[in-house]
């Protein structure tokens, strides 16, 4: 697999006698750099999500300095392409709107530039997998440099994480219970410094989920973002692609199913977010693998959840850190890996992670103790959600889990939202509240809309759960009863569109079962009278997202990007 100069890519725009490369050699030397700088070394590109309105990646203009230095150490020459940044607080309607957005300029831009090699810059919810999608697709060697969690906070002695803590002060704040002074001090403190959330929530979960595919170093997804040993990992990552460019270690010698089956155990075992389930499925998608929700089932059935990380337990990502980060995690649930997957280390998952201790057991749990004794996700399925919708059981109330209760519909978000505040909205805690037209079209982009809001008028009796449905997406640092990503989507005619309030609905998640308890009769009749709902989106990309996004269950990738399938090289003329 050894290549040599001859080999690398970029000598294709620049080591040619003719007039073309004389020009491409031409505009290097404009811009400072020496002829030899891209004729005598492999050319690395470092693809950086970072941006002046991406909190989470404050700092990666500076890591993408410390990437160029291992890279030149290595004895490669690095370029800094910047990509879109997708903020996921800051980027509306949302960023699940523009994941495809970023992963096909990720591939465009491997495309069409003399790049041997990549570092991936990235780690708030959806540039982790946007840019890994990318990667995979245009299959040149690569590695992901995690942008890594925030500092952990304390409210008044207590442990407070990012975004999970934001719905449980503001619902005590709704509640009466929390001062408008103290959410004001809250919002100077929650999120203390850059960084993704500290929670096991999107992030996390994701970043995570890339180690244990083999495209991280080992134990760098935990490193919080502030800490030195993150400016020291990004140097390493500058240094490890050089070789892997001169290894020709690429994503399609790693992306096994055997690592796409490491990260679903890993999922599991964190607790980690149910949008997990929507990008993984891309992402192996993309890697031509065969991955399904009924696979992530099956592991989550038999793997615990035995990180203690909000939301399903009490820690956050720095204690993870110190506690041994995933190569520990990795140790303790070995049993359900295949250790001889190959990662960009050029070693195996099983040399990986031997030797790899749990420093902390509180926070990595020993499997006799786990943070969770059900399932850490639910696959659920039944005339509601015929190929299938999610649930995160360990962030949910157990006595939800067998509930029927009778449905309250709401069309839109807006309409729901003015709902939670009418003190007269006819609720009560066993009701189960329904959204619609929140899937990948209807929203469009499926929003996390799904953590549905308590009403008002709950929260002051005291309530703070109920059973949640919608075919929309719910951070991975919220909590409760929601079924989520329910599919088909209401917009294209799923069942979803044609629950009415008053319908009984009945969850079982022991028996992954979901239903309205509605005669097929009824259900026909309201069927014929069905009318897609209009789309204000005539143009842009937008229009081009509605026209060729597939279901939660299939990933939510564009069906013209799907597969393993080659492109064509750009012809140099």
């Amino acid at each position: 697999m050894t290549k040599t100069l001859a080999d690398l890519r970029s000598r294709r725009w620049f080591s040619a006698s003719d007039m073309r490369a004389f020009a491409h050699r031409q505009r290097i030397q404009q811009m400072g750099l020496r002829r030899e700088d891209v004729l005598q070394r492999p050319v690395v590109a470092i693809v950086n999500t970072w941006s002046d309105l991406s909190p989470c990646h404050a700092h990666l203009r500076e890591r993408a300095d410390s990437v160029k230095r291992g890279v030149l150490m290595a004895g490669g020459y690095p370029f800094e392409l910047p990509a879109m940044s997708l903020g996921e607080v800051m980027v509306k309607p949302t960023t699940m709107l523009y994941r495809n957005f970023l992963a096909m300029e990720v591939e465009e831009l491997l495309r069409s530039l003399p790049i041997d090699g990549v570092v991936l810059l990235a780690g708030c919810d959806k540039t982790t997998p946007g840019t890994v999608m990318g990667a995979i697709s245009m299959g040149l060697p690569t590695i992901f440099c995690p942008a890594g969690p925030m500092l952990n906070d304390r409210h008044q002695g207590k442990t407070v994480g990012a975004g999970t803590h934001t719905r449980m002060f503001w619902d005590e704040h709704q509640a009466g219970r929390v001062s408008a002074a103290e959410m004001v001090h809250l919002e100077s403190r929650m999120t203390r410094s850059p960084g993704t959330c500290n929670t096991m929530g999107t992030a996390s979960t994701m970043t995570s989920m890339v180690e244990a595919l083999g495209l991280a170093l080992p134990g760098s997804t935990s490193i919080p973002a502030m800490d030195s040993a993150h400016t020291r990992m990004a140097t390493t990552c500058g240094e490890r692609i050089v070789q892997m460019i001169w290894d020709d270690l690429t994503p399609q010698r790693v992306l096994t199913r055997g690592a796409f089956m490491n990260a679903v155990a890993v999922q599991m075992a964190l607790g980690g977010s149910t949008n997990a389930a929507v990008h993984i499925i891309a992402m192996a998608g993309r890697a031509g693998v065969s991955l399904t929700l009924d696979d992530l089932d099956a592991v989550a059935r038999r793997v615990p959840v035995i990180a203690n990380l909000f939301p399903a337990g009490d820690k956050l990502m720095e204690d993870f850190y110190y506690a041994g980060g995933l190569p520990a995690l990795m140790n303790v649930i070995r049993a359900e890996l295949s250790l001889v997957e190959l990662t960009v280390t050029g070693r195996s998952v099983g040399d990986n992670i031997e030797g790899c201790n749990v420093l902390d057991a509180e926070v990595i749990r020993p499997l006799n103790n786990p943070v969770s004794t059900g399932s850490s996700l639910a696959v659920l399925r039944g005339n509601l959600a015929p190929n299938g919708a999610v649930m995160k059981a360990s962030a949910a109330s157990v006595k939800f889990f067998q509930h029927t209760g009778r449905a309250l519909v709401f069309d839109s978000q807006p309409q729901m939202l003015a709902a939670m505040s009418d003190l007269n909205l006819d609720v009560d805690e066993n009701t189960v509240l329904v959204l619609r037209n929140a899937g990948p079209v209807g929203a469009p982009g499926m929003p996390e809309w799904g953590g549905l809001p308590i009403p008002k008028k709950l929260l002051l009796q005291g309530v703070r759960d109920m059973v949640r449905l919608s075919d929309a997406r719910m951070s991975g640092t919220h909590y409760g009863s929601c079924v989520l990503h329910i599919s088909p989507e209401s917009a294209v005619g799923g069942p979803l569109a044609l629950v009415q309030t008053g319908d009984d609905i009945a969850l079982d998640v022991q028996a992954r079962t979901l239903n309205m308890l509605v005669s097929e009769a009824e259900l026909a009749r309201r069927r014929a009278v069905w009318v897609a709902p209009a789309q204000p989106f005539v143009r842009g990309y937008t229009k081009l997202y509605q026209q060729h996004v597939t279901q939660a269950h299939e990933g939510c990738d564009f069906d013209f990007l799907q597969g393993a399938a080659a492109t064509p090289e750009p012809v140099i003329f």
